[in-house]
């Protein structure tokens, strides 16, 4: 197990869209425990793969850290029906450091996904975990949470974004 490093917004890898898993091996379990590992030593309730360098379709989701009867490891995972209800509520990111802003999602949605195994699955998801699920899966599409704040709140946080940007294509 070791912990990875952790793109930062300006890095290119973030605005990819990551590529389907077709290998579910000895490689992908290791992947997904550092992925795990390293979400828990950053703070952090989800971590997708482009947010460590991998242009991949997975992602660690834990609504309750520390709890490893929660973890929930994602691979090709698709949200296949949202909830009509939707709320706002504050959202950070580890690849957007220092920045925070409100962004509306769905407070339930239904996804399918493989697991570690390759096996089909099927999840319903609410309240914080439905958000998780969506933040992560947006990054899946080359999407970050900042994308989705008003214009308000866009136009109030260009410096920092600025000043991440460079840090982040400089690999920092």
């Amino acid at each position: 197990m070791s912990t990875m490093r952790i793109h930062i917004y300006g890095d290119p890898v973030l605005r990819k869209r990551g590529e389907k898993v077709t290998e579910f091996d000895d490689d992908l379990l290791v992947f997904l425990d550092d992925m795990a590992e390293t979400m828990i030593l950053e703070d952090g309730v989800g971590l997708a793969a482009p947010q460590v360098g991998v242009s991949k379709q997975i992602a660690v989701i834990n609504r309750e850290p520390g709890n490893s009867d929660t973890l929930l490891m994602v691979i090709n995972p698709e949200i296949t029906l949202f909830g009509d209800e939707t709320e706002s509520m504050d959202e950070g990111c580890l690849s957007v450091p220092g920045i925070r802003g409100k962004v509306t999602r769905s407070v339930s949605l239904e996804m399918t996904y493989q697991d570690e195994k390759g096996e089909q699955q099927e999840l319903y998801a609410e309240g914080l975990e439905a958000r998780i699920i969506q933040h992560e899966l947006d990054h899946l599409g080359g999407v970050l949470f900042v994308d989705r704040l008003s214009i308000a709140k866009k136009v109030l946080i260009k410096g920092k974004l600025r000043e991440l940007s460079k840090r982040g294509r400089e690999g920092g």
